[in-house]
């Protein structure tokens, strides 16, 4: 029995020799024939064994804060790394002459972070290196999220002393997708009188109104004979006489019904990382005082304007900041600057957020539902409390709107093509002969063009196209 266990921690320290050696070898520099294998790197705060071929009988370190030196016998140097730097070791034969001036290196030690990378980011094509006392970080990640964990990772082992020279790979343009859809709905429904009385006395005619008087202000006006005239729209009026008294009656009822329906689908493409913006519309005139009693103009513009800014996170995740914006001149609010100018309002709705979402995902980022419902009695007092002929001296105004938005976005992740394979819509359009012009009437050439053109000019657009509204 202790033959077997005698045996069996024989081999057993066998194994351990065997392991052991290499990493021995690892961490010592050879001197053959007066001359080092290769200059000598040694990680701070680590020591490396230089192996001589001849015995030494001196050796110095030029820079001792760098490295530390000592002896382990004639023939073997114990070199500790101090601070990160590049200095020499020299040796000395027994009789003075030089043996080699061995190169060393001191940088930091990057082992252990090399392994953390490789465990927080397998499969990414990293470099690690050293430059004086910092970190260097070389190679192609697939994205900028783990480009950002790979430089964290770096600080820790060297505060603000990372070199980033890793670049993205992939496709790295994104081309935002919008749709504005805006649908504006109106309803209006008024019911009002007038009453005009006239006598043989001028300046004893009355006009009666029921109503606000801004709608009905001078409806009505009584002509000889009891006719009237009115400038209302769907007016519908009676005129009388009895004796020398002439009178004339107006009804106004009236409904209106309005829909109006705006979408616009912008499409713009940017680079990771970089800002871009859109604007399709107009610029607005303001005049602004300046110095001297002067007045100069500036421009306020409207229309449908996006401005977007995408990163591209990681793989196919994409981190937008997007501010979407619809706006319009208002005709219906007025204000007066100075003698004879006179500007209009805006009407703006805007939306600025930060949302993400993966390749050819959409997200409706916003949405916006208004009401507004306006309701008005008016009558003439006691008159228009009798009953059956009351209504003749009240009028009643019911007016509604309602106006609803919605804004989708959708972003793709893009690559440039040729241009051979993309059309433009004036491709499909030549100008035309003077026969086709003169004896054809013809606007446009039929000639056809060739390759991609020729296929987008082939499309049929002889019926409807475009939105249709029934």
């Amino acid at each position: 029995m202790s033959m077997k266990r005698t045996l069996a921690a024989g081999m057993l320290g066998v194994s351990l020799c065997t392991v052991a050696v290499p990493a021995a070898q690892a961490e010592t520099l050879k001197i053959v024939n007066g001359s080092a294998t290769s200059a000598l790197t040694v990680p701070m705060n680590r020591a490396v064994v230089v192996e001589s071929d001849q015995p030494f009988a001196e050796l110095s370190i030029a820079n001792p804060g760098i490295a530390d030196i000592s002896t382990l016998s004639d023939r073997s140097i114990y070199v500790l790394g101090k601070a990160p730097g590049r200095t020499t070791l020299t040796l000395l034969a027994p009789d003075g002459k030089l043996i080699t001036n061995v190169d060393v290196q001191v940088s930091l030690d990057v082992a252990e972070f090399k392994e953390r990378l490789q465990q927080i980011l397998p499969g990414e094509n990293i470099e690690v290196r050293t430059a004086n006392d910092g970190i260097v970080l070389s190679g192609v990640v697939s994205s900028t999220a783990k480009l950002d964990r790979a430089l964290d990772l770096a600080k820790r082992y060297a505060p603000d002393r990372v070199s980033n020279l890793m670049v993205v790979g992939g496709t790295q343009q994104v081309m935002l997708k919008v749709r504005f859809a805006e649908m504006q709905r109106s309803v209006t429904k008024r019911l009002q009188t007038s009453l005009g009385i006239r006598t043989p006395d001028p300046t004893r005619s009355v006009n009666v109104e029921a109503g606000t008087g801004a709608n009905l202000n001078g409806a009505v006006s009584v002509a000889g004979g009891g006719g009237f005239t009115t400038a209302q729209t769907g007016g519908f009026g009676i005129g009388f006489t009895g004796g020398s008294v002439q009178f004339g009656i107006l009804l106004e009822a009236l409904e209106q019904k309005g829909l109006v329906r705006t979408l616009s689908e912008p499409n713009l493409t940017a680079l990771s990382g970089q800002e871009a913006a859109f604007l399709a519309g107009g610029e607005y005139p303001i005049p602004v005082a300046s110095e001297n009693n002067t007045v100069t103009v500036e421009y306020k513009p409207f229309g449908v304007e996006l401005t977007f800014k995408p990163v591209v996170v990681d793989d196919d995740i994409i981190n937008l900041s997007i501010n979407a914006a619809v706006s319009s001149i208002d005709t219906t609010i007025q204000t007066s600057v100075g003698t004879g100018i006179t500007l209009n309002a805006f009407k703006r709705r805007e939306a600025q957020t930060t949302v993400e979402m993966r390749d050819g995902e959409s997200f409706a980022i916003a949405g916006l539902l208004q009401d507004d419902f306006t309701d008005s009695n008016g009558q003439i007092p006691w008159l228009g409390d009798v009953p059956v002929l009351g209504a003749l001296f009240r009028s009643a105004d019911f007016q509604r709107n309602q106006s609803e938005l919605v804004i989708i976005i959708t972003p793709h992740l893009v690559s440039p093509t040729r241009g051979e394979a993309l059309a433009l819509p004036t491709d499909r359009v030549k100008a035309p002969t003077e026969a086709e012009l003169f004896l054809f009437g013809k606007t446009a050439s039929t000639g056809k063009s060739k390759g991609a053109i020729g296929e987008v000019s082939k499309q049929d657009y002889s019926g409807s196209y475009g939105y249709v509204m029934e």
